[in-house]
């Protein structure tokens, strides 16, 4: 890295860092005022509030780090300007590109931070910070699902199962399995087990009772009683996944790409309305972390502006853009929700023209 990128990038994460600092304040402080007396009253371990309060700001980090990058951006390059290093850089022959270079880079860098938060955080920590706050801070209080019914609609099978045993689903407790003969066809069997355990990609049940129905669906004796009797047995044919069962009962909004194109997959019983909004979440929840490169792009000629003409003109020209383009993917999401857009051009379409928005303020500065 050159001497010059070095400098824009010091320059510019300087003013990022407090950015970050402030907005990660305003959240915790905004959320403990709500909250300080409950958890004084339940006094946690200090890890866990810390645990606590990383988690409740993971949902709203890919908001919070376009809103970053854009404000160090203006800073700097106001900076640049009023201070004539931008003159300086653009008369030794340096490209706006090559001096705009390292923020782009550390755009870019956020954005891949930005997924992985998404993907790799939020769905393990974001609910379990609701149900902890639900608890009044009391990890004794959490409570595990309950009376959960999963339906599997390709594969004809209802699940009914009292609690989870674990976080992850892998055991459930109390289970009852009705299992229908496709193409709704009457029931062919019931199990009842004590416990069910995920084991090596196989759901093992405890005390399994199985009943047997015929195709008019009266109860007959079971063809395998040596089978039957066992008190712990495998049974292979259950392709469902704990995964499944978590994304059941988990909110929609903390679950990664990679969980909602397979819950889309695998549930027939979604009505059509419902599905089109999944499809939409799903584009927009691919797209969010774009946004980071997207803002800085036009925050960068507009921190231009602010330094050569005025700083209120480049700053709230900056912030209207930065409100427009979520304007926008509102619309596009309200729009997606009614049927009068299909989901992903509602999706793209806010990106792809503010894409070219900022495409185009860039190039007017070289």
């Amino acid at each position: 890295m050159r001497i010059l990128s070095r400098y824009i990038l010091r320059e510019y994460l300087v003013p990022l860092c407090y950015c970050l600092a402030g907005f990660l304040s305003i959240y915790v402080l905004f959320e403990l005022f709500g909250s300080f007396s409950r958890i004084m009253n339940a006094n946690p371990d200090f890890p866990v509030i810390v645990r606590y309060f990383l988690a409740y700001l993971g949902p709203s980090f890919h908001y919070m780090a376009p809103a970053v990058l854009m404000l160090a951006a203006l800073y700097t390059m106001w900076s640049f300007c009023r201070h004539s290093e931008l003159v300086a850089m653009r008369a030794n022959g340096i490209s706006f590109l090559a001096i705009a270079s390292p923020m782009l880079a550390t755009a870019l860098a956020m954005t891949a931070f930005v997924y992985w938060v998404n993907e790799s955080y939020v769905p393990d920590t974001a609910h379990w910070a609701v149900r902890f706050k639900n608890a009044r801070f009391s990890l004794e209080k959490m409570d595990t699902a309950d009376d959960i019914i999963f339906r599997n609609a390709k594969d004809s099978r209802t699940w009914m199962v009292d609690r989870f045993g674990d976080e992850e689903g892998y055991v459930l407790e109390g289970v009852k399995i009705a299992l229908d003969r496709p193409f709704g066809g009457a029931r062919e069997r019931t199990i009842t087990a004590d416990k069910a355990e995920y084991l090596d990609g196989v759901w093992w049940l405890t005390n399994p009772k199985v009943q047997h129905y015929d195709a008019a669906g009266s109860e007959i004796a079971t063809p395998v009683p040596e089978l039957d009797a066992l008190p712990y047995r495998s049974f292979p044919e259950l392709t469902e996944r704990p995964m499944d069962f978590i994304l059941q009962n988990r909110p929609w909004e903390y679950n990664s790409i990679a969980d909602r194109i397979h819950f889309l997959k695998t549930r027939r019983d979604i009505s059509d309305e419902q599905r089109q909004k999944y499809i939409y979440d799903t584009a927009s929840r691919i797209l969010a972390p774009w946004a980071c490169v997207l803002i800085v792009l036009i925050a960068i000629p507009a921190g231009v502006a602010s330094g050569r003409q005025s700083v209120f003109k480049g700053i709230l020209g900056a912030l209207g853009l930065f409100f427009s383009f979520y304007a926008l993917v509102i619309l596009g999401m309200i729009l997606a929700n009614l049927g009068w857009l299909w989901p992903i051009p509602a999706a793209v379409i806010p990106y792809a023209i503010f894409l070219a928005i900022g495409i185009v303020a860039f190039r007017r500065q070289r």
